[in-house]
């Protein structure tokens, strides 16, 4: 590993263009004394704190915080040239004795690019710009855990912003924080590929033949990412899921809407997924029906929080609290598959409510095969 680290009295924050004045609001409270500099659509750079040298792990805290960065880190502010001669010159200029273990070059605007089409253009990219030359024992493209990386974020055709930061957590391995992979051919919707991001960011462990619902399931993508895992999964929704889906063995459907399932019927779950096109009040309503049933075994929770406007993510924290007062531990952030919306996984850590007696506990995984057995599946 690298020990190099250069300094930078300013952070720059790459975000969903719109979502600038949330960066802000959320940077104000997880680092007091910061002042917003310069700003572009996808873009915000902060002058950090007087006397404040924060540690990558520091930065860590930071960047889990703000909930909606994809990436985050020191900045030495832009660079600019004439020429390609220029823009090393000026590179070499900014960073006269810098050593990296990665390189990242990614565009500030993502509107016309998918994420992995991005990871996987930037080796060539960086080397048609000549970072491969200028960086001869770097990799160029996805880092590994404790690599420093240099940052070179492009603002235009003869600029960039440039910095560094310390790889640890897998998006932070990802140039832009972008998740590299594509969706299969064979998947049947983008869902499977929101949820593929989600299990690799948060680092989910499933164990094989748990049993999982999704609510809100149709056309399925989410349940194919599950099945694929080993887990028994129920897909709640009144629309018929893919057929691709509904024949792969251990997925059953309920074709009604989750509140109209009983309660007796949402006791054997260890694992609740819900990506509902619908308020986040309302999708926070339909989960904890499911995980404060009567005798209810849920361990985790992955939800997708719809944000139909910047100025709702103000009840981002409330959300999060949510998760708290039925105990399990939530943590956040908006995927780089999705769109203006927010990833929340969540694991128990506190006491279940409702907690079920012995006979109630036995009986749970129970109640999901006979409720299975006794709800007819999707014609295919």
């Amino acid at each position: 590993m690298n020990d190099f680290e250069p300094r930078g009295e300013y952070l720059l924050v790459a975000c969903q263009a719109g979502a600038e004045d949330v960066v802000a609001a959320r940077m104000a409270q997880a680092l007091p004394g910061s002042t917003r500099g310069a700003w572009r659509r996808g873009v915000v750079t902060f002058r950090l704190p007087p006397g404040v040298d924060p540690s990558p792990a520091d930065l860590d805290r930071v960047r889990d915080s703000l909930v909606v960065a994809r990436t985050l880190f020191r900045c030495y502010g832009q660079i600019r040239w004439e020429d390609d001669a220029g823009r090393l010159t000026a590179l070499r200029e900014r960073l006269p004795a810098a050593r990296f273990d990665a390189v990242h070059l990614y565009p500030r605007d993502l509107r016309a690019l998918a994420a992995a089409d991005v990871v996987a253009d930037m080796p060539r990219l960086a080397t048609a710009a000549g970072l491969a030359a200028a960086f001869p024992e770097a990799t160029l493209g996805i880092a590994r855990p404790g690599d420093l990386v240099l940052d070179c974020l492009s603002d235009g055709d003869d600029r960039w912003w440039i910095g560094w930061h310390r790889a640890q957590a897998p998006s932070t391995c990802w140039p832009g924080g972008l998740h590299p992979r594509p969706l299969p051919g064979d998947k049947v919707s983008r869902a499977w590929l929101k949820l593929d991001e989600a299990i690799e960011s948060f680092g989910v462990e499933f164990s094989a033949g748990q049993h999982a619902c999704e609510l809100g399931a149709s056309p399925g993508g989410a349940c194919q990412r599950l099945l694929e895992s080993g887990l028994e999964v129920v897909g709640i929704d009144p629309a018929l899921v893919d057929p691709v889906v509904a024949a792969i063995p251990g997925f059953t459907q309920w074709r009604m809407r989750a509140r109209d399932v009983p309660l007796r019927d949402l006791r054997g779950f260890e694992w609740v997924v819900a990506d509902m096109n619908i308020d986040p009040t309302s999708t926070l309503e339909a989960i904890g029906r499911v995980v404060t049933a009567p005798g209810s075994r849920a361990g985790g929770i992955i939800a997708t929080l719809k944000i139909p406007d910047w100025s709702r993510a103000a009840g981002l924290d409330a959300w999060l609290g949510q998760f708290r007062c039925w105990g399990f531990t939530p943590r956040a952030r908006q995927l780089s598959t999705g769109g203006r919306e927010v990833c929340v996984v969540a694991l128990r850590t506190g006491p279940r409510r409702n907690r079920p007696g012995g006979q109630a506990a036995a009986q749970g995984s129970e109640g999901v095969r006979r409720a299975r057995s006794a709800r007819r599946r999707p014609d295919r």
